[in-house]
C-alpha cells in the first residue's frame, strides 16, 4: 500500500496542489460528507492551539470521522517510549495522524515508521497546511494568482518557508523583505529558489519593506517571536520597521490584500487599523484552514480521487 504524508508543501506536485484548491472551494461549498466514515484521526499537539485543533477537529467530524487528541504530555513519545515505536503502535489504532509539535525531525521520524497518512500541522520548519490555506484564500479572492506579486514582512520563520513554496508552486512572484539575521535556512532557501526556477517565476529577498510593498498584490506578516522561542529585544529591534501599517500598506496596489495567519500580536507586527481594515482578508483566511485541510485530509486519509 502506498501511503502518502504531507510533511512540506512540496510533498505534493503543482498539480496536486492545484486540485486541491479547486477541491476546497468545493468542500467550503458542500460541507458534510461520509468520507472518513468509520475513520479515527489521532490528533497530537505538542504546542497549544486554536485555529488547528479546531479546524482539525471540525473538519474530521464533518468528513464523518472521529477526532481524537492526544497532547504530547499524555503520551509516551519521547519519555519513555521512542517515536518509531509510537509510529507503529499508532498505525495499528487510527487511519492518519495529525501532528503540531517542535522539531521537523520528528515529525519525520513519526512518518518514516507510520502505516497510516501523516500530516504536519506545524513544526519549527514548516507549515504547510497554513500555505494551502493562503494561496487558497488569494484565488478565493483573485480569482487567478498568476504574475502575482505577495510579500511576507518580518521574521523568516516556518510560515514564511511553506508560503514561499506554495506560492512558487501555483505561480505566484514571492518576495521576502526581512532583515539581515532573519533570513530562512540556506537549504530551505535553495529548495524554494529551485521550484521558483522551474516555475518561471521570481522569488527573492528585498531588505527595504518600501521596496518590497511596491507592486504587491498581498502583504503578509506574522508574529516576530515565534512559540517557544526566547524573547529576544534585538531581534525585535531589527523588525519594527517591517511592521504592516497603513502607510505600508498604501506603497501596494491598490487591490493589494492583508493576510496574517494569527494569532496576531496587534500594535507589533500589525496594526488594527490595516487588520480590521477593508483589505484584510485575515478571518476569510482563518476560516479557509478548515476547507483546505478537509481537501487535504479527504484526499490522503478518505482516499478520495484528484
Amino acid at each position: 500500500m502506498n501511503v502518502r504524508h504531507f510533511l512540506t508543501v512540496s510533498d505534493l506536485s503543482k498539480a496536486e496542489i492545484e486540485r486541491l484548491l479547486t477541491r476546497t472551494a468545493e468542500w467550503k461549498r458542500r460541507p458534510h460528507s461520509d468520507l472518513l466514515q468509520g475513520k479515527t484521526v489521532a490528533l497530537i499537539f505538542g504546542k497549544p492551539s486554536t485555529r488547528t485543533r479546531v479546524s482539525f477537529s471540525v473538519g474530521v467530524h464533518q468528513l464523518g470521522g472521529m477526532p481524537l487528541y492526544l497532547s504530547e504530555q499524555e503520551l509516551q513519545m519521547r519519555k519513555s517510549e521512542s517515536i518509531e515505536d509510537t509510529a507503529r503502535v499508532l498505525s495499528r489504532y487510527v487511519d492518519g495522524v495529525v501532528i503540531r509539535t517542535f522539531a521537523q525531525k520528528d515529525v519525520e521520524e513519526l512518518a518514516a515508521n507510520a502505516s497510516v497518512p501523516v500530516i504536519n500541522a506545524l513544526t519549527d520548519d514548516d507549515h504547510p497546511c497554513q500555505a494551502l490555506t493562503d494561496v487558497f484564500t488569494l484565488r478565493e479572492h483573485f480569482g487567478d494568482t498568476s504574475g502575482r506579486k505577495i510579500v511576507y514582512l518580518g521574521d523568516g520563520n516556518n510560515v514564511a518557508a511553506s508560503l514561499a513554496e506554495a506560492g512558487a508552486l501555483v505561480g505566484m512572484d514571492v518576495c521576502l523583505s526581512v532583515p539581515e539575521g532573519c533570513d530562512l535556512p540556506l537549504g530551505k532557501t535553495a529548495t524554494i529558489k529551485a521550484l521558483a526556477d522551474a516555475q518561471g517565476i521570481r522569488f527573492w529577498v528585498e531588505r527595504d519593506p518600501a521596496a518590497a510593498a511596491n507592486g504587491a498584490s498581498a502583504l503578509y506578516t506574522d508574529v516576530w517571536i515565534s512559540m517557544g522561542q526566547q524573547q529576544d529585544a534585538g531581534k525585535v529591534s531589527s523588525l519594527r520597521p517591517y511592521q504592516l501599517n497603513a502607510e505600508l500598506l498604501a506603497k501596494a496596489r491598490p487591490d493589494a490584500v492583508v493576510l496574517h495567519c494569527l494569532p496576531a500580536h496587534r500594535g507589533e507586527e500589525i496594526t488594527d487599523e490595516v487588520m480590521d481594515g477593508p483589505q484584510s482578508l485575515v478571518f476569510d483566511q482563518a476560516e479557509n484552514r478548515l476547507h483546505a485541510q478537509k481537501a487535504l485530509m479527504a484526499y490522503l486519509i478518505g482516499g478520495e480521487p484528484l
